[in-house]
């Protein structure tokens, strides 16, 4: 089995806390000394090199494991709701319209319009000139907007570039604002670099937009990478760490996301904050859903079963839960007209 023991030198653990702001988590590690390890290059070079190492067979067994748990009836049904609750309906394509926005926003808020019971979507995750439309879209409603920035998705411009697609996106309202880090800085060994951008974009971000640190781990090469990557995102200020983009090949599998998972719950026995976590890209079905869900319950705990400290970025997805939610209600599969197209 994969290593569950904390990251860092062990300490009393604290309470969890209700929020993962910035403020509370510098405050929370400067009081268990974590604040040391990003004093330097060399600090935190020896901080994330010195993490347990992950025993590859043992984290993918875990993980295939956990994905073979049944769900029935009852049980299934909160599964679905709550996955629908989970979701972060995304458009990020250049053909992007604001008709498309504009409707993807009401599916966000009304996912069926036959069945008034169906939760809403946590969100609807855009491009920064998007989010004046998609907050028209969900008004009123609950539903945020998130907007992907930093160069989304390859990170490749300078901070400059970077921090003024962050704060287009929370001028122009966004609750929530995805960054990619730079892969390459940190593939380089540059994780101060890494760090440095990351707390500027959470300063950017201010008080009123959540920061999600996008990790794109299927170009991070190892577990041990992921790993790293998760706690230099969480010393960082990062509210959510997030698998992926969705545009490379390899996106959120269960073996990355239990790994990551794992390092909120250590990051939170170590600190007392709590930080959620987004798989992204490749979820398509319901089965794949509650199989993440499997995965949250048996590692981080009931804690995170909550659509402010755990999402699912996805388009199709949602089709496919409330299929299997109408299913599990009638007994029979709706029309191909039952939801609508992407």
């Amino acid at each position: 089995m994969p290593t569950s023991a904390s990251a860092a030198p062990a300490e009393t653990a604290a309470p969890a806390t209700t929020a993962a702001t910035s403020a509370s988590a510098s405050a929370s590690a400067s009081a268990h000394g974590l604040t040391d390890v990003t004093a330097s290059d060399s600090t935190l070079r020896r901080f994330l090199h010195g993490l347990p190492g992950v025993d590859t067979v043992g984290l993918e067994a875990r993980a295939a494991s956990l994905g073979t748990r049944s769900i029935k009836t009852t049980a299934k049904a909160y599964a679905l709701d709550l996955a629908i609750s989970m979701v972060d309906l995304t458009t990020l394509e250049g053909a992007d319209t604001p008709g498309k926005v504009r409707a993807l926003g009401a599916k966000a808020v009304r996912p069926d319009p036959t069945d008034r019971t169906a939760p809403a979507t946590a969100a609807v995750c855009v491009y920064p000139d998007m989010v004046p439309t998609a907050k028209e879209a969900v008004a009123g409603s609950g539903v945020k907007v998130a907007s992907v920035a930093t160069a989304f998705p390859a990170g490749r411009a300078s901070l400059a570039v970077k921090l003024a697609d962050v704060r287009e996106a929370v001028t122009a309202g966004a609750d929530e604002v995805d960054m990619v880090i730079d892969r390459g800085a940190f593939l380089a060994g540059h994780y101060m670099k890494v760090y440095d951008e990351i707390t500027a974009v959470r300063e950017a971000c201010g008080t009123s937009a959540r920061l999600k640190v996008i990790f794109e781990t299927g170009e991070l090469s190892t577990y041990d990478n992921i790993r790293r990557a998760s706690w230099l995102g969480m010393l960082a200020g990062a509210d959510f760490i997030k698998t992926s983009t969705g545009k490379v090949a390899v996106n959120a599998t269960p073996s990355n996301t239990l790994l990551m998972l794992e390092a909120v719950r250590d990051f939170r026995a170590q600190t007392g904050v709590q930080i959620g976590v987004k798989p992204a890209g490749g979820i398509r079905t319901a089965k794949d859903a509650i199989k993440f869900l499997v995965l949250v319950n048996e590692t981080a705990g009931e804690d995170w079963l909550d659509n402010h400290w755990f999402r699912f970025g996805a388009s199709s997805l949602l089709n496919d839960l409330l299929m299997q939610r109408q299913k599990l209600a009638t007994g029979r599969y709706s029309g191909p007209d039952y939801v609508t197209v992407d």
